[in-house]
């Protein structure tokens, strides 16, 4: 929609456009010219917006802080859900992944080989040795948060530890790729060589994803592209970054009863961390980890 120069913002700033986003506005008009594919306005997180999703955020990260102090050894991942529920309702928040599209429980926990959205129930021990991703999502107000983190439980072999490390690592060198008005691919790019250089590969069918406003939106954030490919990165854009790193080959299958559950193939273990993240006029600010 055309805006009037002296019109108010779009980002609702109470500027007039041509004080705020009308260079902005220009910039990606120019880049849509050349070919580039670029964020429409719904895609770009206002301040009053992102203040809204990291009070969210705050939520997500004592969830995920309360798990963190008394995940162990015989403990299940039912134990995990309900510690879940209830930081996060006790702050006035919603569990995202609850009645989501049907997925039953508040929280995803998926151990060893489960690469994803791993169902908790009581019949779900952690076991020494067992590696664990906890996923959190969180509603508060109508706006969205979304992380995850790796656990080790009891005697952890070498082997998964280091997959554990590589895989926190190639977030850290996805976050390093995060700069303005350059193509999001770059994120994929550098996460996928530092991954293969380590002997690991990226599951390739399940990505990141734009978060905030909505649990999922665009752009669909890939973990095995090219530099030079996908959306332009631009100041507040939001999504995440959260490649699944697996032991063995990249092929992965869906659980066919529950329909939810993604294990590796070759049955071999999977690890992943998830970072949100907000795009900014020098880089990026960390939104929840």
């Amino acid at each position: 929609m055309k805006i009037g120069r002296n019109s108010p913002c779009w980002c609702l700033s109470g500027k007039k456009y041509k004080q705020c986003h009308e260079a902005f506005d220009n910039k990606l008009n120019s880049l849509y010219n050349q070919g580039y594919e670029v964020p429409d306005h719904d895609l770009i997180k206002v301040p009053v917006e992102v203040e809204s999703i990291k009070k969210s955020a705050k939520i997500n990260m004592a969830a995920l802080d309360a798990v963190a102090e008394k995940i162990c050894e015989g403990m299940t991942t039912q134990e995990i859900d309900d510690i879940v529920s209830d930081v996060t309702t006790k702050m006035g928040g919603i569990c995202a992944p609850l009645n989501y599209d049907g997925f039953p429980k508040s929280v995803c926990t998926s151990v060893n080989e489960q690469v994803c959205h791993g169902i908790p129930g009581e019949d779900v021990v952690l076991k020494s040795g067992d590696i664990i991703n906890v996923d959190c999502s969180t509603i508060l107000d109508g706006y969205f948060s979304d992380s995850s983190r790796m656990f080790l439980i009891g005697d952890v072999s070498e082997e998964k530890k280091r997959l554990v490390k590589v895989a926190k690592e190639c977030c850290d060198i996805g976050l390093k790729e995060v700069k303005p008005w350059e193509p999001i691919g770059n994120v994929g790019a550098a996460i996928k060589e530092y991954a293969h250089d380590n002997g690991y590969t990226i599951v390739r069918e399940i990505g990141g994803h734009g978060v905030g406003l909505e649990f999922h939106e665009d752009p669909w954030v890939s973990y095995v592209s090219n530099r030079g490919e996908g959306m332009i990165m631009v100041p507040g854009m939001m999504f995440t970054i959260e490649p699944m790193v697996n032991m063995g080959k990249h092929t992965i299958k869906t659980d066919p009863i529950n329909g939810w559950e993604v294990s590796t193939l070759d049955g071999k273990p999977s690890a992943q961390w998830e970072y949100q993240i907000l795009v900014t006029e020098d880089g990026y600010e960390l939104i929840s980890w």
